[in-house]
């Protein structure tokens, strides 16, 4: 399985988009900064290559994956291979202050499972701790949310927010349009002009595909 998934992610980003997507990123956490804790924790799952981890400041960097990323994250972020739904086994549980979460859900099996997952992850949050996600919006993306073989779970910001719900989450901010569908679409490289996209909401109207999402755990 593991080596599936590896072939497959090779096979779909080179290092020259790796490179570009790092530009991107870094002007993405800078505009998701506002909403982390960085004096407490922060937790990435299915972190990737890391662009979202590496490009953030914490009191502690973690990030788990089903593959081993450990080549591609600076030694001080603390990698944990494992599957996403099996992190409460190996993580410490009201640990974390953020908890991040980017193109992850709609690989999972079933509906149960993005509930499962958000469940652990709520388990995984301190008091007043959020989760964050960033999330490809099917009623916005269409049958392209089919281009990628191992989508399997087709969600829209009210199905988001409705498996929040069922695992204790408050939602605080949800953004319905916010970035492309995709780094390799239309949002571009330069750090000047995704700055401005990030600045400019009415351009969020017209090629937003992604759905930002941030909620706290219910005590």
């Amino acid at each position: 399985m593991t080596n599936s998934v590896n072939r497959l992610y090779h096979a779909r980003f080179d290092e020259r988009e790796v490179s570009s997507s790092d530009r991107v990123w870094r002007e993405i956490c800078r505009y998701l900064s506002r909403y982390i804790d960085t004096g407490a924790p922060v937790l990435d799952i299915g972190c990737g290559s890391g662009h979202f981890i590496r490009q953030i400041a914490a009191a502690e960097r973690w990030a788990t994956d089903l593959r081993d990323m450990r080549e591609a994250l600076p030694v001080e972020i603390r990698f944990v291979q494992s599957s996403g739904l099996d992190l409460a086994e190996v993580i410490p549980a009201a640990h974390f202050g953020t908890i991040f979460m980017s193109n992850y859900l709609e690989h999972l099996e079933s509906s149960d499972a993005v509930i499962d997952q958000l469940r652990i992850a709520a388990d995984l949050l301190r008091p007043d701790g959020r989760v964050i996600i960033l999330q490809p919006n099917i009623r916005l993306v269409g049958a392209r949310y089919w281009d990628f073989i191992d989508h399997r779970m087709a969600l829209t910001e009210r199905s988001l927010l409705e498996a929040a719900e069922l695992a204790n989450l408050a939602t605080k901010t949800l953004i319905t349009r916010f970035l492309p569908y995709s780094t390799k679409g239309r949002l571009p490289t330069a750090p000047i002009l995704v700055r401005a996209y990030l600045a400019f909401r009415p351009a969020w109207w017209l090629m937003g595909k992604q759905t930002l999402y941030v909620g706290e755990h219910l005590r």
